[in-house]
């Protein structure tokens, strides 16, 4: 049987009639239940009552999926809404865990997400990828990723990224079956007999010389070069003719974002606030004594990045793609605004005939053979389905 795909959204405001409605598209694109479905849907649902819902309307094999801050289809896109991927194909297996307390311990959250993950003992399928979604604000999403790859043994591939709340940075959740969770994490096992592909791109670069970070708790960025961090921002600041107005940094922080140097490129934070004793809090951990840069990019780099990660996927498939799933950062989605919409339609028209589900995340994950992998801000990645 070949693989079939169904790609849905609904702009319905009730939590169970947009479940309902997601459900009964889906029934009425495949001919039989799916195998598996992941949702994204905006922090204004009740999010138990829309995933019952889903659940009872469609009857998926596995359910997994996570709250949002911008959903999207490759035809629809909106806020304050929701969009599911529906799947079925004799060529892949699905299972789904969860993990919890990711904050406290993220190599138990691991054990727990892997326990019932098949791959792990049985070698049917050659192909074992995970969609991976963390409560981001939980923290300590780039140890988790290291903790899933050794509880994996390094045999899995990884794509995904951070549940969002419509941009309030106050609570997120991730969803198994009809369960919404904070300070969790649940994983999406798919054991394939093609390849998956995975593509991680963006379009930044730097647009300030070499910071050294001197002083750093998580992602509480304290000194730069041995000086307040807010300093080196006000600095480029004056230097680039922007302005950064203390008490509301994040429309100057949305332009400029630091890129931590690594030996494939620069990993991208973006700060969100700055403190009385000038600290920038940042969306995730940044490691202590590395080298920065606060990067520049356009709105039209972001969409070659979106392209880029597309196509990389594409060549990691071998092959045309029934559908993907699309993560970008919802900084990228607050900087664009309307002309995000460009950076859909570029994905949607590198992946070709393929159907396209996403959302804008806290954050994005990828771990894959030949790509620029763990855990990313403002950063495009692509996980394409085989046909």
């Amino acid at each position: 049987m070949p693989t079939q795909t169904a790609a849905v959204f609904t702009m319905e405001k009730e939590s169970s009639l947009a479940g309902q409605d997601l459900g009964r598209q889906i029934r009425s694109s495949m001919a039989e239940r799916p195998d598996a479905v992941v949702v994204f849907a905006s922090g204004e649902f009740e999010h138990g009552a829309l995933l019952h819902a889903l659940r009872e309307t469609c009857q998926p094999g596995v359910l997994v999926g996570a709250s949002s801050a911008g959903e999207f289809t490759g035809r629809q896109r909106g806020e304050g809404s929701a969009c599911a991927l529906a799947v079925r194909s004799s060529d892949m297996r699905f299972a789904a865990g969860f993990g919890t307390q990711v904050s406290k311990d993220r190599a138990a959250a691991a054990a727990q997400v892997t326990a019932g993950f098949n791959g792990l003992r049985s070698h049917d399928f050659e192909y074992r990828t995970a969609l991976i979604m963390t409560d981001a604000l939980a923290g300590h999403a780039d140890d988790l990723i290291e903790q899933l790859t050794i509880a994996t043994g390094g045999g899995y591939e990884f794509a995904g990224g951070g549940a969002g709340d419509d941009a309030k940075f106050s609570r997120t959740h991730v969803f198994c079956g009809a369960q919404a969770m904070t300070d969790a994490c649940v994983g999406l096992e798919i054991l394939s007999h093609k390849p998956l592909g995975i593509g991680v791109q963006h379009g930044w670069q730097p647009g300030s010389e070499t910071l050294r970070v001197t002083d750093v708790s998580g992602a509480r960025l304290i000194s730069l070069d041995g000086f307040p961090a807010v300093e080196a921002f006000e600095q480029h600041a004056e230097r680039t003719g922007q302005k950064l107005d203390r008490s509301a940094p994040l429309p100057f922080f949305l332009h400029n974002i630091i890129g931590i140097e690594t030996p494939n490129g620069h990993r991208l934070r973006v700060p969100l606030s700055i403190d009385a004793a000038g600290a920038v809090t940042c969306a995730a951990e940044i490691p202590a004594g590395s080298r920065v840069h606060i990067m520049k990019t356009s709105a039209s780099s972001a969409t070659e990045a979106a392209t880029e990660a597309a196509t990389s996927a594409l060549r990691a498939l071998g092959g045309k793609a029934s559908a993907a799933l699309f993560f970008d950062c919802v900084a990228t989605r607050l900087r664009l605004g309307d002309m995000f919409g460009f950076e859909l339609e570029a994905v949607q028209a590198a992946l070709g005939s393929g159907q396209v589900v996403g959302c804008n995340t806290y954050g994005q994950i990828a771990r894959a053979d030949g790509q620029f992998g763990g855990f990313h801000n403002c950063t495009a990645v692509v996980l394409a389905f085989p046909t």
